[in-house]
């Protein structure tokens, strides 16, 4: 019998009335958690389907408890009310799940500001608030976890000049993620981000992105959620501060035939949209965050100390880089390195005395 790993764990969630957000919460809903929703739409959208009510009944149909709240992540007054409201519903708060968001890929000439203050308010603005007020709960918990669905921080210029606006405001929520996993990391509080390497075929997609084209060589919502599961599931002190992509984390995970994940027949490799495109981003630190924490759990003399070691491997790495490179001293090659301290004891000692004959020459006894 599969284990049923968030049966009684109570998650928070932005959005979720449709898409994304709601395939998270019914993979979640399979295992018997709690799932409040804080989103906007109280009625039927034109054009979109779904509402936070009907969203509340797939939950409970799913296996799930469910609290439907209708509120604005802008609005701080509502925030602050979701998550009493769901601290008294279910008793307190594992994980929050930040995945509202607005997307605008309009140029910058082209952007409207209030689309651009929009997507500034809900995606990064709405994280930190809701992540924030969620934080004195989530200390509480058994195994407490922030998961914000954004991109890694893929600073290249091609995709950076692609669409300003909403490059600015999905890699806020990303170094606001990245920002309370350091933050709260002595607490247990895991932080992290997670992003596909295509895209999902939901309505956001499809109107914002480029229709039925899109569609068809998009994944759908389920891949996102069985990622995200295996996320919030994972130790939380050993598991954070990290800018995942959906497919490696199920990869980890041992599923890697994404064949069924198609939207359409046929497995989609790479997307043609620039915001996958981020997926291609080198690591934004060269060292996890848990690693600079726990520097910073050392004593101050040995902290310094392994701040010395890792100094010196760097000056010995490039000497011998410049002995095998031939940047050469004479016949004999790269000069001996005692004969370097000396050379460099020299020199202190010239520039020392050069100070002060100046100083001499002007100020005159």
């Amino acid at each position: 019998m599969t284990e049923k790993k968030l049966a009684g764990k109570t998650i928070l969630m932005s959005g979720g009335s449709r898409g994304i957000g709601l395939a998270i919460a019914l993979r979640a809903a399979s295992d018997g958690a709690n799932i409040a929703l804080m989103a906007k739409t109280d009625t039927p959208h034109p054009k979109l389907e779904g509402t936070v009510h009907t969203a509340a009944e797939a939950i409970r149909a799913a296996g799930g408890q469910a609290l439907p709240i209708v509120g604005d992540v802008r609005n701080d007054d509502e925030v602050t009310e979701a998550v009493l409201k769901t601290q008294g519903e279910f008793g307190g708060i594992d994980i929050v799940i930040n995945n509202a968001s607005v997307i605008d890929l309009s140029g910058s000439l082209d952007l409207a500001a209030k689309k651009y203050d929009l997507m500034q308010d809900v995606n990064v603005r709405g994280t930190f608030m809701l992540s924030r007020a969620a934080v004195p709960i989530l200390k509480g918990a058994e195994n407490p976890h922030i998961l914000s669905l954004s991109p890694p921080l893929n600073l290249s210029p091609k995709w950076l000049g692609a669409h300003t606006g909403y490059t600015l405001a999905k890699y806020g929520m990303t170094m606001t993620t990245l920002g309370l996993a350091a933050e709260f990391a002595a607490d247990g509080i895991a932080a992290n981000a997670l992003w596909p390497r295509t895209t999902i075929a939901t309505a956001a997609v499809q109107f914002a992105l480029g229709g039925d084209r899109m569609m068809k060589v998009s994944r759908t919502p389920e891949i996102y959620a069985d990622a995200a599961y295996e996320v919030i599931t994972r130790p939380a002190r050993q598991y954070s501060g990290q800018t995942l992509i959906v497919e490696d984390v199920l990869s980890d995970a041992g599923i890697t035939d994404f064949s069924g994940y198609a939207a359409v027949p046929g497995t989609p490799t790479r997307s043609s949209s620039p915001i996958s495109s981020w997926t291609d981003a080198p690591r934004p630190l060269a060292r996890p965050i848990a690693w600079f924490h726990g520097q910073l759990s050392l004593p101050r003399q040995q902290r310094i100390q392994g701040h010395g070691d890792h100094l010196r491997q760097l000056g010995d790495a490039r000497l011998t880089g410049r002995r095998r490179g031939g940047h050469r001293h004479g016949a004999q090659g790269a000069r001996p390195r005692d004969h370097q301290l000396r050379h460099g004891r020299h020199l202190c000692e010239h520039r020392r005395g050069g100070r002060a004959r100046q100083g001499t020459r002007r100020h005159p006894a």
